[in-house]
């Protein structure tokens, strides 16, 4: 099973959604701001995709909007928080198969290599 988790109104999310459409894989869509993932799954993602900070998009506007003082977690309760508070700043979308993570965001590239044998051209 596959499953994507982000925001349904993100581009980035659209285009891989349309992706897996566009190749005859069925997904599942998470809206995690309506399903925020629980602390433990987080901290599997950030260790997964190489820490908190590539976990976080630092460069959109909700990161920017922060105070000062929120910007600088300093343990896993503290990133955990800070992102079941604000779950826009998760990259997304994130990439589940079968429960494991495989990635964060779209790229083409990436999606065919990840999903080669099941994807047909549609």
């Amino acid at each position: 099973m596959i499953m994507l988790q982000g925001l349904p109104n993100c581009d980035t999310c659209r285009k891989a959604r349309h992706w897996l459409d566009r190749h005859g894989l069925e997904h599942v869509f998470v809206d995690y701001r309506a399903q925020r993932p629980e602390p433990g799954t987080l901290r599997d993602w950030a260790g997964r995709a190489g820490g908190w900070t590539r976990l976080v998009n630092r460069t959109g506007p909700t990161w920017r909007n922060l105070l000062p003082q929120r910007k600088d977690p300093r343990s896993d309760p503290e990133w955990t928080l800070l992102i079941r508070e604000y779950p826009a700043l998760l990259r997304r979308p994130v990439v589940l198969r079968d429960g494991l993570f495989l990635g964060l965001g779209f790229s083409d590239r990436q999606f065919a290599t990840w999903f080669a044998s099941d994807a047909r051209e549609g």
